[in-house]
């Protein structure tokens, strides 16, 4: 799964979401991530409690770079990608 999602609100000091319910465990786990069900949420999400930018340095210290980010209403999204190093 070489794609990751991220997003937090506005304020920038966490929770920040890093995952859904079909992440890689390993990598949530790396993170430090928590799996949560929102109450109303048929599905589960991964938090963690740090800010945006102490993931996304964790993210790049193994292989992932930004792809793009945008903000949707008081939400800001982070794309990223990791090279995979399986050829066809």
């Amino acid at each position: 799964m070489p794609y990751i999602l991220i997003s937090t609100q506005i304020r920038l000091t966490g929770p920040t979401m890093v995952g859904d319910e079909y992440s890689d465990p390993s990598i949530m786990n790396y993170l430090g991530a928590r799996k949560i069900t929102v109450l109303g949420n048929n599905f589960s999400e991964y938090h963690v409690d740090e800010p945006p930018r102490l993931v996304l340095d964790k993210l790049d210290k193994i292989g992932y770079r930004v792809v793009s980010m945008t903000g949707v209403g008081q939400t800001l999204v982070w794309c990223l990608h990791k090279e995979s190093s399986n050829t066809l």
